[in-house]
């Protein structure tokens, strides 16, 4: 059955999915769509990134449709990217970038510009609508390959992820996801801290700014006790902060982009 990976910021409170499930449904009706999510911070391109790049690769292929689209309307270009798995939708803001990366790179990447799978509107502030809907139904379909898409295009934007700095027994990186549990993924690997002699069961320092606690680095929460903090290998295989029972976020001030130190417990080292 021919798939559509569908993924954006639109949320649920409005119509917005519904919509782009129906234009699907008109064009290709036999065409199965999974919602991978549709509760991206608004406008935050790198977090829909992130959420795109670790579902990818548990995914059927076919059409990934990406909508995180805070230039809707002005000249940035909308995008189709064909892999070894199928072909990528979105916006030219970087969104699909990790994740085509992730799966081997494009081929062949174009502008989605033939208005034969566009739907005229009078605004240009409903792409996924009027664009990429259409656009990603007559892929899945086979009523159009990529190149019937529209021009190709010798370069798109890229959104580059921050690498964690290792040294001197530190870990340095930082939050790059909190999930709706709270727990807060970093861009960490166990290899970087495997590096500076930090191992599974050991108490590790986390350093949150001028906050420094010592947690165990285990490997489920049941393996401390309720409310209390500890750093484990989550599903993407980061190091990810988590309170059994609670909310790292909010016990330790964690958010998207906020910097955090490993090291070893002891106060030898300079803050």
């Amino acid at each position: 059955m021919p798939t559509i990976n569908f993924l954006s910021d639109f949320g649920v409170a409005d119509e917005f999915v519904g919509v782009v499930h129906g234009v699907i449904a008109r064009v290709a009706p036999e065409v199965r769509v999974i919602d991978v999510t549709h509760g991206v911070p608004r406008g935050n391109v790198r977090a829909g990134a992130l959420a795109l790049l670790r579902a990818v690769q548990y995914l059927p292929d076919g059409v990934f449709l990406a909508v995180v689209d805070p230039g809707v309307g002005t000249p940035r270009k909308a995008i189709a990217a064909a892999t070894a798995v199928g072909v990528f939708v979105g916006p030219d803001n970087g969104l699909l970038s990790p994740a085509v990366a992730l799966v081997g790179g494009a081929t062949s990447i174009v502008s989605i510009e033939n208005p034969e799978f566009r739907i005229p509107s009078h605004g240009s502030t409903f792409q996924g609508r009027d664009v990429f809907a259409p656009a990603a139904a007559s892929l899945a379909n086979g009523d159009a390959t990529i190149d019937d898409l529209g021009p190709v295009l010798d370069s798109t934007q890229s959104l580059l992820l921050p690498l964690p700095e290792a040294g001197e027994g530190v870990v340095s990186g930082e939050v790059w996801w909190v999930d709706g549990y709270g727990n807060a993924e970093t861009n960490i690997t166990p290899e970087d801290l495997e590096s500076q002699g930090l191992h599974p069961g050991a108490v590790i320092e986390i350093r949150v700014g001028a906050q420094t606690r010592d947690v165990p680095w285990v490997s489920a929460f049941a393996d401390v006790d309720p409310g209390q903090p500890l750093a484990h290998v989550d599903s993407a295989g980061l190091i990810s902060i988590a309170v059994r029972g609670g909310s790292a976020a909010s016990q330790f001030a964690l958010s998207d982009g906020t910097g955090i130190r490993v090291a070893s417990p002891g106060p030898k080292r300079a803050k």
